[in-house]
Parts: C-alpha cells; sequence; structure tokens
C-alpha cells in the first residue's frame, strides 16, 4: 500500500506568508517540481524529505504549486472523464532522444550495415525478441524458468503447462504487434491481440478476445489482497477504448506544432491506459506491453523487436506497480507513469547497445577466426551465420525448424546449412524424438587445432 497525498491548498504561498512567515524561505525550497537528482516524487516517498518542523500538507501544497505551471494536458481516461498530465522530465527527454538515436528503424538499419549481412544482425540478436515475450508472462505469474521457455520458443514444441501456454501466447502475440504495425488502433485490434496473446491457456478463465460488461465490475488486489485499483465500469467499456483509439491515431509528430508529442510518450501512455481501463477478465498487463511496443513499430522504431522492457519490469515489480497508483492517486498526472517508464526504457536501451557492440566485436574476431582457420571460402554465409550464433551462444542448440524461422529458408536449406557445419567437423548432432539436434563441438576440439 501507498501513502496518498494530504489535499491541496489552492494558495499555499499566500498562506505561508499569513501564517509562518518566519519559515518562509523553508518552503520555498520545495518550490521545485523535482528534487536535487532529478526525481519526480509521489507525497508517498516525498514526504520523508520535508523537514519535520514543516507542515507536510502545505509543503505538498507548495510542490504541487510549482508542477502545476510546467504541466501539460495529454488525454482524458476514466469515469468520470479526467484529463491526464504531463511533465517532461529529464529522464522523459533522455529515453525519448535515446529512442531517436539508437531504436529507429533508420538506426538497426544502419547497424546492420556494420555488420554487413541483415540476417546476421536478424539472428544474433533474436534472444532479446524472446526476451520480452517470457519476461512479460514472468511478470504475470508463469514460474517456468528462462532457459525452459527460451528451449520451448526455440524448439516450437508444443506447450505442456499453463505457464508455458502463457509464454507461447505472448510470443505469438508480440509477433502479432509487429505484423499489426500498419493498422490503426481500435478497440477490435486491441480484442484481436488479447485472443491471440491467450486462447488455449484457459478460455474460460480468460475469455479471449472478450471485452468486460457492464455487469463484469473487477478490482485489482496486491499480494496481500488489499484492493489498489478499481477499473472504470465496464459500461461504456468499447466507447472509452475507442476514443482512445482516435487520441493514438491523431498524428502528433509535427516538430512545429504546439501539439507535439513524441511517438514514446504516447507508447507509455497506451500502455498505462490499458493497465487503467483493464478492458479484459485477464492478461490485461500482456496486451498493454505488447501495444505499447506495436505503437513504437508503427512508428518506425524497428529497434524495439530487440528490446525487453519487461526483463527490467520483472526485477522491480512493486515499483512498476507503484507507478500506477502514484498516477490515480494524483489527481491523474502520468509524469509518474511516465517517467519510470523512461527509466526503465533508457536501461534496456544502454543493454541493447552492449549486446550489439558485444556483437560487432565478435563477428570481427570471428572472421578472423574464418580467414585464419581456412573456413571463410568453405562455409556458405548461412553456415557462418549459424556458426557465429553457436561461438557467441555457447551451449545453444538448433534444429532444422528454428533455423529455418531464424534464417528465413526452406527446411532443406536449414537441414542442408546444420548438416554442412556437422561435415567441416564443427558441428555434432544426436537424436531427439523425431528431431535431430545440433550444437557445436566443443572449441579445443574444433578441425586443425583452430578455436574460437
Amino acid at each position: 500500500m501507498i501513502t496518498r497525498p494530504p489535499p491541496v491548498d489552492p494558495n499555499p504561498i499566500e498562506k505561508i506568508v499569513k501564517d509562518h512567515p518566519s519559515l518562509a524561505v523553508d518552503y520555498l525550497q520545495l518550490f521545485t517540481p523535482t528534487d536535487r537528482k532529478g526525481r519526480y516524487q509521489h507525497y508517498d516517498t516525498l514526504r520523508f524529505r520535508i523537514p519535520r518542523h514543516l507542515d507536510h500538507g502545505l509543503a505538498w501544497s507548495v510542490v504541487k504549486s510549482a508542477r502545476r505551471l510546467q504541466l501539460t494536458d495529454l488525454v482524458k481516461l476514466g469515469v468520470p472523464m479526467t484529463m491526464c498530465r504531463l511533465l517532461n522530465t529529464t529522464t522523459i527527454q533522455k529515453a525519448a532522444s535515446a529512442s531517436d538515436r539508437y531504436a529507429s528503424t533508420a538506426a538497426l538499419e544502419w547497424m546492420s550495415q556494420q555488420i554487413d549481412e541483415q540476417e546476421h544482425i536478424s539472428y544474433l540478436l533474436n534472444d532479446l525478441i524472446e526476451d520480452e515475450a517470457i519476461s512479460s508472462s514472468q511478470l504475470e505469474g508463469a514460474a517456468t524458468t528462462t532457459k525452459v521457455a527460451k528451449d520451448l520458443l526455440k524448439r516450437q514444441r508444443a506447450p505442456r503447462t499453463l505457464d508455458e501456454k502463457m509464454i507461447v501466447g505472448n510470443f505469438k502475440m508480440m509477433q502479432a504487434a509487429w505484423r499489426f504495425k500498419d493498422r490503426p488502433l481500435s478497440a477490435g485490434l486491441i480484442a484481436e491481440l488479447h485472443y491471440i496473446g491467450v486462447e488455449n491457456i484457459d478460455d474460460s478463465h480468460y475469455q479471449p478476445g472478450v471485452f468486460r460488461s457492464a455487469s463484469d465490475d473487477i478490482v485489482v488486489e496486491d499480494g496481500d489482497g488489499n484492493v489498489v485499483h478499481t477499473p472504470p465500469p465496464g459500461i461504456g467499456l468499447e466507447k472509452r477504448l475507442q476514443t482512445l483509439a482516435d487520441w493514438l491515431n491523431t498524428d502528433h509528430t509535427d516538430a512545429e506544432s504546439e501539439a507535439y508529442l513524441h511517438p514514446l510518450i504516447k507508447a507509455i501512455t497506451l500502455h498505462f491506459a490499458i493497465g487503467y481501463e483493464h478492458p479484459f477478465h485477464d492478461g490485461n498487463g500482456r496486451v498493454a506491453r505488447s501495444l505499447f511496443y506495436w505503437y513504437l513499430f508503427k512508428h518506425d522504431f524497428a529497434a524495439f523487436r530487440y528490446i525487453a522492457i519487461s526483463t527490467l519490469l520483472k526485477s522491480v515489480p512493486v515499483q512498476y506497480g507503484k507507478s500506477y497508483l502514484y498516477t490515480e492517486t494524483d489527481e491523474m498526472d502520468l509524469t509518474y507513469f511516465i517517467d519510470y517508464q523512461c527509466t526503465v526504457i533508457n536501461r534496456a536501451i544502454g543493454t541493447f547497445k552492449a549486446t550489439y557492440e558485444k556483437t560487432l566485436q565478435g563477428m570481427q574476431a570471428f572472421k578472423a577466426f574464418l580467414y585464419q582457420s581456412g573456413l571463410y571460402t568453405e562455409l556458405n554465409d548461412k553456415q557462418k551465420t549459424v556458426l557465429q550464433v553457436a561461438q557467441m551462444n555457447k551451449g545453444e542448440e538448433f534444429t532444422a525448424t528454428t533455423v529455418k524461422d531464424n534464417l528465413g529458408c526452406s527446411y532443406n536449406t536449414a537441414s542442408a546449412v546444420l548438416n554442412g557445419l556437422v561435415e567441416h567437423q564443427l558441428f555434432n548432432k544426436r537424436k531427439d524424438g523425431r528431431e535431430w539436434v545440433y550444437f557445436m563441438i566443443p572449441a579445443q576440439k574444433l578441425i586443425k587445432g583452430w578455436s574460437i
């Protein structure tokens, strides 16, 4: 549970001058939207830095007065419709800038050129696509380990448990978010993503693709059973979602316009709005996060396919939940949620950059190995790619199906690629049921005494 803010005095400065003139300097030091470290704090945490000799309610009113000078209108949500507002913090600005520099489609194309082949970067960074689907499911309670989940997705085996069904469903939903990137947002698209993501997990519980009805009012509880959020009523839900969609579909990218909004801000707002409305019986968080990605894909931030936000959200789920509550309990000030998400995004983009740089360095070393070992002219491009992935991800296993999907080739071509690596004494294989599984032999046993 969090500590809700006290009532706000509409004229705190006037009250201070009248009733506490000797403390005016102490109070006015709090007249700033953020603290000295740039943090936009809710009363739940801010109360601990308010000096004890000051009235906390009056001090909070001073902070709120400073914020109201900079808050701007964003979008209306809820029942009755309430204007959500935003203050553009340094953290938000940094995340928008980082997205432009490192996560745009143009940036991804440039990275691909550095590695020479598009298929190389797609395959080498493919683990990051799986990470979002897995972590988003784990955030919702899926208990499967990441290692087992990756094997499930790579081998494309049938899920055996409800947890595995959640992960497969979420992976399908993320793939659909990419496929649907050219479509406008609508209540129908939201329902379709939900259907794809939760179908056949437990249909009687999830009710795939079906919005809450007027009689399906629900509450959101914390781990201790306390009610922390009561979503707006089911009645009028589809109409509210369509109003939200109309706002999302409006172009706010004209930098010369006073209405300019960076796509990242709108994507995070969509994430919040779906969690706030809770349009489905279950699976709302997964849909909200997939729609965040969908909106960024739609606006040419293709590198977000490889940037796993949920991996970081999963590590601090309490803070993720509080960012919702901070907004809801403070006049729908979306700055809390957007600022927190941007903190996570800055870290996630940093991880993506580090992975890319490691990939680029590994590629250069790998090419040197191919030349020195004499394999450069003996292996075709697809074999080089698979060998490079195996070298970077020690212990990874390959099947013709996974190679087919990652390289965009036929099953027969993928089989030939893997068997060719066996013939060159770089891979071994074993039978697992009806399927052949391939893996790189230990480095010290590679042909001609060379190792990677």
